[in-house]
């Protein structure tokens, strides 16, 4: 009996890169949409039909297209076609799947030799170790190399990305793209010890928990996007715990609810009008009110104010009728 696989040899390729760098923290629906134009990668792709191919709507393919397009991992060459009135988005030229060169422009690809060479320190040696055991897993190649990196290029030293690891790993984030990440930051702010980044870590830990705890929100701890935010109020715009803890009780006593974003608002606005303390905060209020009472009188004169029209629009006399009146029955009675 002959074997027939059900398979032929006709096979579509996806980068290892890919998989280990981008698709990890892509939504499922996504990861569908790339491979499926990489598999018609020598075809003119249309939204419509991509949709129906999937069984997606046509706004999660195109949602799916812009995502990978801004991550880098899709290149769309030629100019893209407007969207007419019941038709999908046609790009006229081939997109082909293209990984990006900024990732690899930033970080250094280290060989395998470079990988090794760099396994003879003791130290390293003992980082990789000890950051397995916490992340359960065998590092890739990739692994590997974002640590020789962070080592050896960053010159992070052992104990701090000993530390960075056990940080991530209890705030419950074990993706090495985030951890990556969090080390690029630490970098840009300087720090050298793990003393230093415990210092703002422990800082940043209650900072996240009076904006939590101002806003109602104590059963759980920040998101990501939440985090971000936090991390600009004190960190990008230098604001005390105070002012921070001042515009979520605005923002409460507004809308009744906690709303991250327009917290973010009132912060920005601040920033931007150079707000150093509640001082500063109290001045702007009093202006603002200023403002809105000047409007209000300004609002009421001209509602006052007496409309003119051909009927109206004579001088105004002051004078008596009533006793013009009097005065011309009396000279009646005088005469008679």
């Amino acid at each position: 009996m002959d074997a027939i696989c059900r398979f032929g040899v006709d096979a579509t390729l996806v980068a290892n890169e890919f998989i280990d760098q981008y698709m990890a923290d892509a939504n499922g629906e996504y990861v569908k949409v790339y491979l499926y134009l990489l598999r018609h990668s020598q075809e003119k792709p249309d939204v419509e039909k991509i949709a129906d191919a999937l069984n997606h709507t046509e706004a999660d393919v195109r949602r799916a297209i812009a995502y990978w397009e801004k991550s880098g991992a899709l290149t769309v060459s030629g100019e893209r076609q407007e969207p007419k009135e019941n038709q999908g988005a046609v790009w006229r030229d081939t997109p082909k799947p293209a990984l990006s060169k900024k990732a690899s422009s930033e970080r250094p690809v280290y060989s395998q030799d470079q990988i090794n060479s760099l396994q003879g320190d003791d130290d390293f040696s003992q980082l990789l170790y000890i950051v397995q055991r916490y992340l359960n897993k065998l590092f890739t190649q990739r692994d590997l190399e974002v640590f020789a990196y962070l080592y050896d290029g960053l010159h992070m030293s052992a104990e701090l990305l000993e530390y960075l690891v056990e940080y991530c790993v209890q705030g419950g984030h074990t993706s090495l793209r985030y951890i990556e990440t969090v080390a690029l930051s630490w970098h840009e702010k300087g720090f050298r010890t793990v003393e230093e980044a415990k210092s703002y870590t422990s800082t940043f830990t209650k900072n996240s928990f009076s904006v939590m705890r101002a806003f109602g929100l104590t059963d759980r701890k920040p998101g990501d996007v939440e985090k971000e935010m936090i991390e600009r109020w004190f960190g990008t715009y230098g604001f005390s715990r105070d002012l921070v803890l001042e515009a979520c009780n605005k923002t409460m006593a507004t809308l009744h609810k906690p709303s991250f974003e327009y917290a973010d608002k009132i912060l920005s606005d601040w920033n931007k009008a150079s707000v150093k303390s509640l001082r500063d905060v109290e001045a702007l209020d009093e202006k603002y009110h200023s403002q809105k009472r000047n409007e209000n009188q300004s609002g009421r004169k001209e509602k006052q104010k007496p409309q003119t029209n051909q009927f109206h629009n004579f001088e105004q006399r002051d004078t008596d009728y009533n006793s013009l009146v009097v005065d011309q029955v009396r000279g009646w009675i005088e005469n008679t």
